[in-house]
């Protein structure tokens, strides 16, 4: 039963395919042939290319080229294509070929070039020359077909302005972008994003209340889900906020505590030094006391340096001892001041 199931879905997806690809039998037709029923994206390439140069259905030809190489990762290539060849094709293709090299650019990380590409399209809505003059244009998303405004396409490329610039790190450029969006035409999606940008941005209250808002006002499940990861994102990003918070704590911490330490160190040290200094100068006054440097009130002896050693001051008696001379003894008439005769060799 099941297989006869799995039959049935592949042989009616293969009956749409089949109806999706033109009746002509040009190269375009085996195309979209090769792309829709064979599942061959190498050989719809090549069939596409075959049909730019054929000039058979140039516009649709580019395009869907360019969303097959995509799809292969041929992305850079597809780009060259667009870009190339864009001039064969029609005026009224011109805004869908953008459209698609805006998706190539996003696809690949060019997000100058989006940007660059995103303004120029949002100049031509504001100078009146979008969709070719006509208020609604036709899109087509997941194979269904369906009428856009002016309104809605200019909401659509300011909320891929505002990524870009996500993209960028310029935050503030992007809530200026998301906040016009929504001004334009808001749905939960860019709202989201708005949220996502303030959190970027550390604003956690203000992305709180977007978040708030987007849960009670809308009940669509996709605009839930947005919610949903917005919220994800908002509590990673105070978790985040706190043990960055706690972590500068411990190193503020473990700054003050290595700084007491050294404080600790130099008074310790400082300590020691005056002990030192204290004991030294008890010695001295000990050596003063006893009469064996000279006493003053700075502890240097008169006439000496401060940095030279103490000197000893002794008394002629001890000079003489220390040289072993015998000092001459004063008796009898020396003694009263009258002078030594000398014995005389006369008889």
């Amino acid at each position: 039963m099941e297989k006869e199931k799995i039959c049935t879905g592949k042989r009616e997806d293969q009956f749409h395919a089949i109806h999706k690809v033109p009746a002509a039998d040009g190269p375009y037709s085996r195309a979209k042939h090769a792309q829709l029923v064979e599942k061959d994206p190498e050989a719809a390439i090549i069939w596409f290319w075959k049909a730019i140069n054929a000039r058979d259905r140039v516009d649709s030809a580019l395009k869907d080229m360019a969303v097959v190489m995509k799809q292969v990762d041929r992305t850079e290539e597809a780009i060259e294509a667009v870009k190339s060849f864009r001039t064969l094709c029609s005026k009224q293709a011109q805004d869908s070929l953008d459209n698609v090299l805006i998706d190539l650019y996003k696809k690949c990380g060019k997000v100058d070039e989006q940007i660059e590409l995103l303004k120029r399209k949002l100049r031509l809505i504001y100078q009146g020359e979008a969709f070719n003059g006509k208020p609604t244009r036709t899109a087509r998303s997941h194979g269904k077909k369906f009428q856009v405004s002016v309104k809605q396409e200019t909401a659509r490329l300011l909320g891929n302005l505002g990524w870009a610039y996500m993209k960028k790190s310029n935050y503030m450029a992007a809530e200026v972008v998301y906040k016009k969006a929504q001004m334009v035409d808001p749905d939960a999606n860019k709202a989201c994003n708005l949220g996502l940008c303030l959190i970027k941005q550390a604003r956690y209250e203000e992305a709180r209340l977007i978040l708030q808002r987007v849960l009670q006002g809308d009940s669509d499940s996709k605009g839930v889900l947005d919610a949903f990861f917005l919220g994800k994102a908002l509590a990673e990003a105070l978790t985040e906020r706190i043990e960055s918070t706690v972590g500068e704590f411990f190193s503020t911490v473990g700054r003050l505590q290595a700084e007491q330490q050294k404080q600790v160190q130099d008074f310790q040290e400082e300590v020691l030094e005056r002990a030192k200094k204290a004991k030294e100068r008890a010695a001295r006054e000990a050596m003063e006391a006893q009469g064996l440097v000279y006493k003053s009130t700075d502890g240097v002896v008169p006439g000496s340096s401060p940095d030279s050693p103490p000197r000893t001051t002794l008394s002629p008696s001890s000079d003489a001892a220390e040289t072993g001379v015998d000092s001459p003894t004063n008796t009898g008439y020396q003694a009263q001041g009258q002078p030594v005769l000398e014995a005389s060799n006369d008889v």
